[in-house]
């Protein structure tokens, strides 16, 4: 089979797989589904589940449980050493999903240790 056909075969399949795996979810009764939910909610028959989530140990502190070097933790942070050291020193502070990233470090460091 030539190879422009082959890929074309592969792309069909790619594709049914994507539709099959969608056409198994019923969007329609998803959304009723939430609207249900939320006018239970409105109506005091349902609770909504709320997480409070911690501030993470400040990085120093999570580097050295890490055991990690200031370089290491830049790399599995994806930022750079001189972000990590401004952050150590307190000339700026992590946001948004550095926090995020930060946290999950703090409170699972194995899942870190392992990318080590």
């Amino acid at each position: 089979m030539p190879e422009t056909a082959k890929t074309k075969v592969d792309q069909n399949h790619v594709t049914k797989t994507k539709k099959s795996k969608m056409s198994k979810r019923d969007i329609g009764q998803e959304i009723l589904e939430g609207i249900q939910y939320t006018k239970a909610y409105k109506a005091g028959k349902k609770t909504l589940r709320a997480r409070t989530l911690t501030q993470p140990s400040s990085p120093q502190e999570i580097r050295a449980k890490l055991k990690v070097s200031q370089s290491a933790f830049a790399g599995l942070m994806g930022v750079s050493l001189r972000t990590v050291q401004d952050w150590e020193q307190g000339r700026h502070k992590p946001s948004g999903p550095a926090v995020a990233l930060l946290r999950i470090a703090d409170q699972k460091p194995e899942i870190f240790s392992d990318l080590t």
